[in-house]
Order: structure tokens, then C-alpha cells, then sequence
């Protein structure tokens, strides 16, 4: 779920910023600092919206950069059980489909496309053996977040599901009813 959230954090504006002012200084070190961090609690941070304020700056003994205590605004995506998602495939593997998400990217395991046996070809396909639905890359698709797990700081393993109504392949919406597909 993308939001935007504050935060208040004291930020170090490296020497070379120094003949800016205290706002812009702070507002190039913030998107350094936390543009593209990935964080358990947060999620992924896109980007810094706008610097809400700068106190005072503090000098350490020893450290050339000037410290200041801030408030600020960022944009950011943290992947949710049970959210419902649209994203791209990606990739096609024997054992699946990654599918981009935005900032970052989910796995939907072979099992979890459809109820249909599902066979791998190759060329980079998964087909269904009775409904002859086809995935490859490129395809739009709906999924539900079924499991989010943070092994490292820098990485989110995001697993997916395609298997309710109303969830696959974008194409795929209109085919359903009632769980029945309509030839």
C-alpha cells in the first residue's frame, strides 16, 4: 500500500552543502539518506515529498557536517497481507511467474495461479492443460499479497496468489462467473 507518512529523524548535511540553505541542504541529504531504503517497519521509501521544517543545526567535535533536527514528508510502498495488487509479469520460471508490483517485485508460485494444472513450455510460458489459459511476460495481472518476509534489510520476498475470483490475468475478469468459465 503506497502512503504518505512523516517523520521526524536529526539528518547529517555533508560539508560541500554548506553554502546552501538550511532547507535545501537538508532536503538533498534526506533523499540521499533515505531514497530507495528498504526498512521493516517502513517499507520502501520513493521518495521525500517536502522537508516540514529544520531546527537548529548542531556541530559534533570531530565531524565536519552540521546535524539538524527535521521534519518531512515521504512517500512510501509497504507490500500488505491480503492486499489485492496489479502488476506486470516479468519473468516466467518453471516454478512460476514474477510479477512487478511497482517498487518492488512477487512471486506467484505455479500452484497459486489458477486451480487448473499448470505446465511450463520453454518458451517462457504457463499454460493451463484443461482452460488453456496462457501467462507469459508482459501480461497484466491481479493478485492477492499472501506472505511478506524480510530476510535482509535491503530486500522484500513478496508471495503472491491468482487462484479466488476476480484475481489472474487482467483478460481473464470477464471469462468467470460464478466460478464457471464460459466458452
Amino acid at each position: 500500500m503506497y502512503k504518505l507518512v512523516s517523520m521526524r529523524d536529526s539528518v547529517r548535511v555533508d560539508p560541500s552543502l554548506l553554502g546552501k540553505k538550511p532547507m535545501e541542504a537538508v532536503d538533498v541529504s534526506l533523499r540521499k539518506a533515505y531514497e530507495g531504503l528498504m526498512d521493516r517497519q517502513v517499507g520502501v521509501v520513493l521518495c521525500i515529498t517536502k522537508v516540514e521544517s529544520v531546527g537548529e543545526g548542531k556541530i559534533i567535535p570531530g565531524d565536519a557536517g552540521v546535524y539538524y533536527d527535521t521534519v518531512f514528508e515521504m512517500l512510501i510502498y509497504r507490500p500488505e497481507l491480503h492486499e489485492v495488487v496489479e502488476g506486470t509479469i516479468i519473468e516466467i520460471v518453471d516454478f512460476g511467474a514474477f510479477i512487478r508490483l511497482g517498487p518492488i517485485d512477487g512471486l506467484v508460485h505455479i500452484s497459486q495461479i489458477t486451480d487448473d494444472y499448470i505446465s511450463y513450455s520453454k518458451d517462457g510460458v504457463l499454460m493451463g492443460r484443461e482452460s488453456k489459459r496462457v501467462l507469459k511476460s508482459g501480461d497484466k495481472v491481479r493478485a492477492r499479497i499472501i506472505t511478506v518476509s524480510y530476510k535482509h534489510s535491503q530486500s522484500a520476498k513478496v508471495g503472491l496468489t491468482m487462484r479466488q475470483p476476480g484475481l489472474g490475468k487482467i483478460d481473464w475478469a470477464g471469462e468467470e462467473e460464478g466460478g464457471v468459465v464460459l466458452a
